[in-house]
């Protein structure tokens, strides 16, 4: 339950206020005096303070009340405090208003104004204190994953990042197969680095073949090698990408890209880990730790008759799924810091633009933006027209978000149900303001828990 701490010299004004809050299930305590007030805080939880602007006779100036406000905050700087006065001329008052103070009402008050505001501001106060609770747990964990591994200098905040780097972790020091799937740009690589910088052939080669960047006809001599003369051009014997990465890891990007000839192939090699070049009837062999990556639709492939099915089991031992940067907002500033050169800073306006932007490009897009900013920009603080973002409107900023990354029906009354119908909680589990959940909530013909 809830606990508002009032501080008041008239018994009867503190009786009233306890009765009242009692109704709405909030539990009170009772000071006569700032000196009581102030000790009663230090020994109890308090989630609101409710404090008179005057405690002795006959003053009506409000300096005991700000004296009494400064203490409070210097000590509990996030606590919610209400001033109420009998003075609504109070200019104090107003100043501690702009001071910080979370509401100003007048004697006598109207009680469904005073019980709405206090249920707001606890909510709000509750859903704070879990964000920052969450926030706290979130860097620990960063802080014990980057203790335990190497992480190769990736730089992340996101909770759908970290999920993906800590199974990352898990997985790197078996021997299975692994696929990360994901967008173009959203950091497949970066993930294939940590699991093989944390894997049991971390001190071997690590090589990458870009599946999608070759010609079919190429494709198996860069994965097992050719004799010379194997194909026109081939003056000389090459190394394939197998023998380069025995002992240690290769990762296969765009796998979904490889031709039907070169998947059975790899197949065989998976099998067996025996191979030959093009052009060569003497079978090698090599132990190589392999990680794939794909923006493709593979199951669709398969039902297309374009992807082996079991390639794709043996590909597909362990599945991580990168989301695109648009589904890991909370990645996007430390990126967008990290790629800036020269010590530059990135003004509101420049933030602003960056949250709200749609990214299709991902982390590749974001990287190319900041480096261009830093290039161009006049001032050391990049303004948001310094970053040229398409769809922001100059002049402001408008949401760009894709409609299919908005909260469903579904979505919304899971966070309320969670949050045992406090909005202001629910909110801030869906990474929405209140009066933003609340039109969805209209939208989806949602009840309205409680109002504000």
């Amino acid at each position: 339950m809830p606990t508002v701490l009032i501080i008041d010299d008239n018994p009867s004004i503190a009786i009233a206020l306890e009765v009242m809050l009692s109704l709405h299930e909030i539990a009170t305590i009772k000071a006569d005096n700032p000196e009581r007030g102030l000790c009663l805080l230090a020994q109890h939880s308090v989630d609101l303070v409710i404090q008179d602007m005057n405690f002795s006779a006959d003053t009506t100036s409000g300096a005991e009340g700000k004296v009494l406000f400064k203490q409070i905050r210097d000590h509990y700087p996030d606590l919610p405090i209400i001033l109420l006065t009998a003075w609504t001329h109070l200019d104090a008052a107003v100043d501690l208003v702009k001071a910080g103070a979370a509401d100003y009402l007048a004697k006598p008050w109207n009680d469904q104004r005073l019980v709405a505001s206090v249920q707001n501001l606890i909510e709000l106060g509750q859903a704070n204190r879990s964000l920052m609770a969450r926030r706290q747990r979130e860097l620990q964990q960063r802080v014990s994953l980057q203790s335990q591994y190497n992480l190769c200098g990736v730089v992340w905040r996101d909770s759908a990042t970290e999920r993906v780097i800590t199974m990352a972790c898990q997985v790197a020091r078996s021997d299975v197969s692994v696929m990360i799937t994901g967008p173009n740009g959203a950091g497949k690589e970066r993930i294939a680095e940590i699991i093989q910088a944390n894997s049991l052939v971390k001190n071997g080669s690590f090589v990458v073949l870009n599946c999608g960047a070759l010609p079919a006809e190429l494709i198996e001599a860069e994965l097992f090698g050719a004799e010379a003369g194997a194909y026109t051009g081939a003056t000389r014997a090459r190394e394939g990408k197998f023998e380069a990465a025995n002992g240690g890891t290769l990762f296969l990007d765009e796998i979904g890209n490889l031709p039907l000839a070169g998947q059975m192939k790899l197949l065989r090699v998976l099998e067996t880990g025996r191979f030959t070049r093009l052009g060569s009837n003497k079978e090698m062999q090599a132990k190589v730790r392999i990680i794939s990556a794909t923006n493709a639709d593979l199951p669709g492939l398969i039902r297309a008759g374009q992807f082996r099915e079991d390639l794709y089991y043996r590909l597909n031992v362990i599945e991580l799924n990168l989301p695109p940067l648009v589904e890991r907002p909370d990645d996007i500033l430390p990126l967008a810091l990290h790629f800036l050169a020269d010590q530059r800073e990135l003004d509101a306006s420049a933030q602003e633009g960056l949250l709200h932007y749609h990214w299709p490009g991902n982390v590749r897009e974001l990287k190319n933006m900041m480096q261009r900013a830093s290039l161009l920009a006049q001032s050391v603080r990049i303004s948001l027209s310094d970053l040229g973002l398409p769809g922001i409107e100059r002049g402001g900023v408008r949401e760009v978000r894709n409609a299919p990354n908005e909260p469903d029906r579904a979505a919304i009354e899971t966070a309320l149900k969670e949050a045992k119908g406090v909005i202001a909680q629910a909110a801030a589990d869906l990474g929405l303001s209140r009066q933003a959940l609340y039109r969805r909530m209209d939208k989806f013909g949602l009840p309205r828990s409680r109002e504000t």
